[in-house]
């Protein structure tokens, strides 16, 4: 099994951390970026479509809980049952940059801020 490291590359486009998921410590994702079978995954294709590391990097919404694509009934369902905050993820990358983020969520060793 891999171990958790610091790597802005392994940060979702949803503020997700790939790093510390246990499908990508276990070999059996690649993560968000590189996860060709991921075209379901509507965050992904707008911020692969706009050129964006993350949600972070929208101008359009102040806030992605505004964003329909982020808001989505998958994500909340996901949020739900993992207790798991993207919009506080994608609030961290504003205030710390995409590595801040990936170093802290690494600290922790966590996939996402809890709620």
């Amino acid at each position: 099994m891999k171990e958790v490291v610091s790597n802005p590359d392994l940060v979702a486009y949803c503020g997700l951390y790939c790093g510390a998921c246990r499908s990508y410590l276990k070999e059996k994702c690649p993560g968000c970026h590189e996860n060709e079978k991921a075209k379901w995954c509507k965050i992904r294709v707008c911020c692969m479509d706009n050129q964006y590391l993350s949600c972070a990097d929208c101008k359009q919404y102040d806030s992605p809980k505004d964003c329909k694509m982020f808001s989505n009934i998958m994500a909340r369902l996901f949020s739900l049952l993992f207790r798991s905050d993207r919009p506080a993820c994608i609030q961290q990358i504003k205030e710390l940059g995409i590595q801040g983020h990936a170093d802290n969520m690494t600290e922790t060793g966590r996939q996402s801020i809890k709620r």
